[in-house]
């Protein structure tokens, strides 16, 4: 199971195949390979060894999945990290993470230059040059930087030979992804060669990819979701992959039309912007046969105003850092059930069970917990956090969810999440679902806060679209589909809210105590 060797493969076989277009220009299999061979090459001839920890800070580009195929083809360990992480943040992965050495754009270059004497065991810094940086970023840097860097350019021209084949176990550890946990420091979940290979295997099955489909990568390929469904499991397929450097809804529809693109994978903010962009139009994703939503729960009414507009069906599913990531999708054979994540992935297993670990009945609201190929090795250095996520070989996700009769499963809430008011259990989403329905809400997420009388009380921020409406007359409308407990008892009209890099809600950052 090395995701690696059978790209390899596919590149002999089909090797005037195109592997990914980015920025007008087309990359085929054969030259992609190539070029994974070069680096592999000059990053071992510069030190870089089987075992060894790279970190990426690089946006969506050719360089990305380059660097991520060259070291797991030297075995080496990717350590994806977002380029847009602030100094405390980066330093705390490269530390925790044992960096080795880092790929990074040259943009960068002043923050790894005020960062260096804090990344301790950094020894390379591989730059990728852009048209974004200015001689004075490269001038101002100082000697003991410049000393440690080579230039990703570089390495692909004056590579002259091949790696000798390094002897890769499916156990061994490809990449470390690090959460975004809810509290604390987050943990580096390691995803072995076999979790990455099954996982791009199963969901290229399931989701029925072809080596004739043409799939858009504007999900940041530094997060698993993406990693996955939009990069590794076409590659998997032989398909292609469209790179966007960045997500703009105008520039989305304008590459799907003139590249003919068959997926889009995106959060549901995405789905909400495309949907919001006034000149989008049907003709646009006229190609489109699979939209893929994932990252967060999808709001039916974003679901039904995305439908309407562009006429494309969305597949909801679900996945997670610590398994590679899906576990749930639904399924292209069967009915699209609209508010579900849909149902296992092939070789995938997912149940509801209580406090105890016992397997719940239909509809009852439980932990969902998963097992299968694709569930991450342990947390990296975490021995206390790998036990208490892995029990009996079983993954438990931290999220409340309940199936149906046809083992479809239905995300209900964050297990940390969930409100408490006065004893009676409130899930955000609920809450968030009514509000999306109102004529003058574009975008609203719910937290819990403190409340002396009852413990928690229900509390919505909340963004509007051109339509106006007040806090009071938003509470009257919940309180037409919502029991009192449940109703906000306090909206805040915000002008936007908190979001991390794929456009995900940031919940955790609205939290009042």
């Amino acid at each position: 199971m090395n995701l690696v060797e059978h790209v390899r493969e596919i590149a002999k076989n089909s090797p005037e195949k195109t592997a990914y277009h980015y920025l007008g220009q087309d990359t085929s299999y054969a030259e992609f390979d190539e070029k994974v061979e070069k680096l592999a090459f000059s990053l071992k001839e510069i030190g870089i060894e089987k075992g060894n920890h790279v970190a990426f800070l690089l946006g969506n580009s050719p360089e990305f999945l380059i660097s991520l195929y060259a070291c797991m083809r030297l075995g080496a360990t990717a350590v994806p990290v977002n380029p847009i992480f602030q100094l405390d943040e980066i330093s705390y992965i490269f530390e925790n993470g044992d960096v080795d050495a880092v790929i990074a754009i040259d943009t960068l270059l002043p923050l790894l230059d005020q960062g260096k004497n804090r990344f301790s065991r950094v020894e390379k810094y591989i730059i990728c040059e852009t048209a974004s940086c200015n001689e004075e970023m490269y001038t101002s840097i100082s000697n003991e930087l410049k000393n440690k860097i080579v230039y990703f350019s570089e390495l692909l021209q004056t590579a002259d030979g091949q790696i000798a084949p390094r002897t890769i176990n499916e156990e061994d550890t490809a990449i470390i992804l690090y959460t975004s946990g809810t509290t604390g420091q987050p943990k580096g979940a390691q995803i072995s060669h076999r979790n990455l290979y099954a996982n791009a295997r199963d969901v290229a099955h399931f989701m029925e990819y072809t080596s004739r489909d043409r799939v858009i990568a504007t999900l940041p390929l530094f997060h698993v979701f993406a990693l996955t469904v939009v990069a590794n499991a076409p590659l998997f397929i032989g398909a292609t992959v469209l790179i966007a450097p960045r997500f703009s809804p105008g520039e989305i529809l304008q590459l799907a039309k003139t590249e003919k693109a068959t997926i889009f994978a995106g959060v549901p903010t995405m789905y909400n912007f495309l949907y919001q962009y006034e000149s989008g139009n049907a003709e646009d994703f006229a190609t489109l046969r699979l939209a893929i939503s994932g990252g967060a729960p999808l709001p039916a009414q974003v679901l039904h105003n995305f439908e309407g507009k562009f006429n494309v069906k969305i597949s909801e599913g679900y996945g997670l850092s610590e398994a590679s990531p899906v576990t749930c999708f639904n399924p292209q054979d069967r009915v699209r059930k609209v508010g579900s994540i849909g149902t296992s992935i092939t070789n995938v297993d997912n149940k509801i069970v209580d406090e105890d670990g016992n397997e719940l009945s239909p509809h009852e609201v439980g932990e969902l917990i998963v097992r299968g190929p694709n569930v991450m090795k342990g947390y990296y250095k975490n021995p206390e956090g790998t036990s208490a996520a892995i029990r009996d070989g079983w993954l438990y996700t931290g999220d409340l969810a309940k199936r149906d009769e046809e083992n479809y499963f239905y995300i209900v809430d964050r297990k940390k999440d969930m409100i408490i008011v006065g004893g009676y259990k409130v899930y955000p989403r609920e809450v968030e679902e009514v509000l999306y329905q109102h004529q003058s809400v574009k975008e609203a997420v719910v937290v819990g806060i403190p409340d002396e009388n009852f413990g928690e009380a229900v509390c919505a921020f909340v963004v509007l679209n051109d339509q106006k409406a007040n806090e009071e007359e938003l509470k009257v409308y919940c309180a037409q589909y919502l029991a009192k407990y449940k109703v906000p008892t306090e909206i805040r009209i915000v002008g936007e809210l908190p979001k991390n890099s794929t456009g995900k809600i940031l919940r955790r950052n609205l939290r009042i105590n």
